[in-house]
């Protein structure tokens, strides 16, 4: 069991982070954000592969607008996010944001940020203080002498206690960079010296080939480590493939319930069935709402293509196959049900299961 790191309750509309709350996944709109129906649709479809908090970047006036007409046709929380006009954010909040998303260094003078902290306080919304390693202060990097970890964790903490000294402290904060190494660092120093929940992610990670796995890698180390209560995967892809991989994530370190762990082997030499066919079946079939959802979470299924390690895995699990000579055996709960040709395999194990666990 992991444990995580104490941080304070926020509320971000319907969705509570920090204190006991789960881990919330995060992603972001990247159609027009003038384009009303489109960003309803891309909206609608994150919120329905398992997104939590989408955020919308709000580049101009007319983006703040339809930000308005988008909050009138749904409740997931919308993060609002802000760069350089402090005068947006105020208009996102009047658009009814619930939370907005600002790197005070590029806001403005003094006054802009405050006058940008009163809206949020007299509306009852969070602030996001993020910081990302290609935007930092310039003092800072001529302290540190480059970008660095140090450097980062001192930003977020500067601007954190910038808006804690206007007298508001509902904020979430988050640091970000590219550099897995350095991500890793600047959170172990940030966990350490405040209890504002954390945003974790891996910034442009980059391709969904190469940004899985170092969001995989970033991401996991940090919740390893008990940092991290809201998180978004940044891939230069669809966004439902970073919800996809969030999830993933979440239930690869046992934070959430996955529907079903599913075990297959590597193959080698002495596999003698289609086992890569047979386990990316298994997965798409278990995959489908209509069997999902008739079927219990947590499931353990093994789908293994030799005599070698293919029994005693498929045992282990609640359900298996272990390949054969173009057949291979059902397996339940440490029992042989019985053999089947190879084409029948995967009809047989789903019929199996669905038959054991209605």
């Amino acid at each position: 069991m992991i444990k995580r790191r104490t941080t304070k309750t926020v509320n971000i509309g319907r969705c509570s982070i920090g204190g006991e709350n789960p881990i919330a996944i995060q992603s972001m709109t990247n159609v027009s954000s003038r384009d009303e129906n489109a960003l309803f649709s891309q909206i609608e479809a994150l919120e329905n592969a398992g997104c939590e908090i989408v955020r919308i970047a709000i580049p101009d006036e007319e983006s703040a607008e339809t930000l308005a007409k988008i909050r009138r046709r749904t409740d997931i929380p919308l993060v609002a996010d802000i760069h350089f006009d402090y005068r947006l954010a105020i208009s996102a909040i009047k658009a009814g944001a619930d939370k907005i998303r600002i790197n005070p260094g590029n806001i403005g003078d003094i006054t802009r940020v405050e006058a940008v902290v009163n809206e949020a306080k007299a509306a009852g919304i969070p602030i996001r203080v993020g910081v990302n390693s290609g935007s930092l202060e310039k003092d800072i990097i001529e302290k540190h002498q480059g970008v660095n970890a140090e450097g980062l964790a001192e930003s977020a903490l500067r601007n954190l206690s910038l808006i804690e000294d206007m007298g508001y402290d509902d904020l979430v904060v988050s640091i970000k960079s590219s550099d897995i190494s350095m991500n890793y660092d600047a959170h172990l120093i940030l966990s350490e010296r405040t209890n504002h929940p954390i945003h974790v992610g891996i910034t442009e990670a980059g391709t969904v080939r190469r940004g899985k796995v170092k969001s995989a890698i970033g991401i996991g180390s940090l919740l390893l480590n008990g940092i991290g209560d809201t998180l978004r995967v940044s891939l230069t892809a669809d966004p439902i493939e970073e919800v996809i991989l969030a999830k993933e994530i979440l239930e690869s370190l046992g934070i959430r319930e996955s529907k079903f762990n599913l075990i297959s082997c590597p193959t080698c030499g002495r596999t003698e069935v289609d086992l890569k066919g047979l386990a990316e079946e298994v997965e798409r079939r278990l995959l489908d709402p209509v069997i999902s959802n008739d079927i219990p979470s947590g499931l353990k299924i093994a789908v293994m293509g030799c005599v070698v390690n293919g029994p005693g895995e498929a045992k282990e699990a609640d359900y298996g196959i272990a390949g054969g000579k173009g057949k291979g055996i059902l397996i339940a709960k440490g029992e042989v049900i019985k053999s089947l040709p190879e084409n029948e395999l995967v009809d047989g194990l789903i019929d199996l299961i669905k038959s054991e666990t209605r």
